[in-house]
């Protein structure tokens, strides 16, 4: 893509997802951005939701554009934190806005909605999607999954806290000694970690598990507890990092032998979620059946169908006494933070893309090839096209 005698101009839109707070840019970004000789447009109100007013942007040599047409039109790159995929109902308007060749950057979803990222690639507007970037050295400061994973396993134990009828922390007091909280993390991804770390800072007792041995570590350096499940794992982690999907049998044999533990637990945590595809049922119904009254599970895998058989997404639901909570979009409750990571990860990932001046798409830098979903008018991305491919025609 070319700018030729301008600036690139970056657009950051308002978001239009229900209940989405967070902002693709924040105010402290733009330095980096101007330094690279980018000029950056933000759609009034864009930051607002997430603490940021106009006048911020404006201060640090931003301009607000009123117009979203205007916006998009004027834009060579336009940043946003749902775009269509992950916003197909509101950001379907957007669609009709988008130029040929105008670069759009942000969650897209598109292992889960192929047929979106189609949909996007027929603007001829470049696409590419965050959520698809490589777990590797040099790109860890623009992981946008473990970032909005930090705050979601945050937010969880926050949840957790004021949901059970108890307190977290052991507490000696005149009226008697009173015993510690004792709370379950299901994976020990970034989440799961978190949540971990905040759980023992609030004064729980803490046990975790997860199909990656080498994980264990982690746990303990928490302050955690391993809980060993006797399973055959060896093949349990891809190359990025991520705990594989497992058969049926296995999670069979994992249920069984995690019964007791959630019977013992007052909070459980599950956090098993697989990018593209549902998420395995790791908590019964029996198993809830077997926990005490009073109490709490917060399933953070509820948007892709939930760890937990009972769990219903968006809603809380209270069954045999336990309150099972089905978060969504947890980050978007945290949107400070939460848009201050993105912020420096999706600017960060422009700024790798830009090469004097202008957005250069090297097809041999694995980030780059990773993260493009479209191009020309074409999904260019053949994971996605594979999936396009073998889903079913809509009359079949």
């Amino acid at each position: 893509m070319t700018n030729e005698g301008n600036s690139l101009r970056i657009g950051v839109p308002r978001e239009t997802f229900s209940g989405e707070r967070r902002a693709s840019l924040i105010p402290g970004a733009i330095s980096s951005l101007r330094k690279a000789g980018m000029e950056t447009l933000i759609e009034a109100g864009a930051g607002m939701a997430a603490g940021f007013a106009d006048h911020e942007y404006e201060e640090k040599g931003a301009r607000i554009i009123t117009d979203r047409d205007e916006l998009f039109s004027a834009c060579d790159v336009i940043l946003q934190v749902r775009g269509f995929g992950t916003n197909q109902e509101a950001g379907k308007a957007d669609l009709a806005r988008m130029k040929p060749d105008q670069v759009v950057i942000g969650c897209l979803d598109p292992l889960s909605a192929p047929a979106a990222a189609k949909e996007l690639a027929q603007t001829g507007a470049t696409a590419f999607s965050m959520e698809l970037m490589p777990r590797i050295t040099r790109a860890q400061s623009m992981d946008v999954l473990s970032s909005m994973a930090t705050i979601a396993g945050y937010k969880a134990v926050l949840m957790a806290a004021d949901t059970l009828p108890k307190m977290f922390p052991m507490m000696m007091t005149a009226a008697g000694t009173l015993a510690p909280a004792r709370v379950f993390v299901v994976g020990a991804g970034v989440a799961g970690l978190q949540a971990i770390a905040s759980s023992k800072r609030l004064g729980a007792v803490v046990h975790a598990y997860d199909v990656r041995p080498a994980v264990k570590d982690q746990v303990l350096s928490l302050g955690g507890k391993f809980v060993e499940l006797e399973l055959e794992t060896a093949d349990a982690e891809d190359t990025g990092g991520y705990a594989k999907a497992q058969d049926e049998t296995f999670y069979k044999k994992q249920r069984a032998m995690m019964k007791q533990v959630v019977a013992e637990s007052d909070v459980v945590i599950t956090t098993a979620a697989i990018p593209g595809k549902k998420s395995p049922i790791l908590v019964t119904a029996e198993m809830v059946q077997g926990m005490k009254p009073g109490s709490v599970i917060v399933d953070l895998a509820a948007e892709r169908g939930g760890n937990c058989a009972l769990t219903k997404a968006g809603e809380t639901v209270v069954e045999h006494g336990v309150t099972i909570l089905g978060p969504l979009n947890l980050p978007a409750t945290v949107p400070y933070h939460a848009s201050q990571m993105y912020s420096k990860n999706i600017s960060t990932f422009l700024l790798h893309l830009v090469k004097e001046g202008n957005v250069k798409i090297d097809r041999e830098d694995e980030i780059t090839r990773e993260t493009l979903v479209a191009k020309g008018g074409e999904l260019v991305h053949t994971r996605i096209r594979e999936l396009l491919e073998s889903q079913p025609a809509e009359n079949e």
